[in-house]
């Protein structure tokens, strides 16, 4: 058994689009399998903005510039919980946001204009439209592709049961 617990944690990709509802509400599953599984399940968010949501492509981007500040999570999950404000309020909400997190906001906006981190995002957008991504929240775990963009009734449980048998797989 001892081995198991230093072998490479479950992946559990997560396509979002960070104006997008239904991706903050998803943020109440990603909690829970955090908490359940801690450092066995690695959860990655991958970028996947949507035409429809105007902001969410700099957004993206936004993202990767607090990833770079080594607060990835913190500035998703500050993003997230104010989709309408972003909606509403357009781009300048990205650098107060990072500004709030005690970020360097300045750096947001210069890479915000500068598209430093535009790549990472078309890179994943290609990637997610590859393996048939439409919608977000999609989760990807085990190679499995589990659709939240219409319903999230029953993925965290689903995802769960494909964790538990990838982790007991190992033993």
């Amino acid at each position: 058994m001892s081995d198991s617990s230093s072998a490479a944690p479950v992946v559990l990709d997560i396509w979002c689009d960070l104006q997008c509802p239904d991706c903050h509400r998803a943020l109440t599953d990603v909690h829970a399998l955090r908490a359940r599984y801690g450092d066995r399940i690695e959860v990655r968010l991958r970028h996947f903005p949507l035409d429809k949501n105007r902001h969410a492509y700099a957004a993206a981007q936004a993202a990767e510039e607090a990833v770079a500040q080594d607060s990835g999570r913190p500035y998703t999950e500050a993003l997230l919980a104010r989709t309408a404000d972003l909606a509403a309020g357009g781009e300048k909400l990205l650098v107060e946001v990072a500004r709030e997190l005690g970020l360097d906001a300045e750096e947001f906006d210069t890479a915000l204009i500068d598209g430093r981190h535009m790549l990472i995002v078309d890179a994943d957008q290609a990637e997610g439209k590859a393996i048939g991504v439409t919608g977000t929240p999609t989760y990807v775990i085990g190679g499995e592709r589990l659709d939240g963009g219409k319903s999230q009734e029953g993925l965290r449980e689903r995802i769960e049961e494909i964790a538990d048998r990838l982790l007991d797989g190992r033993g």
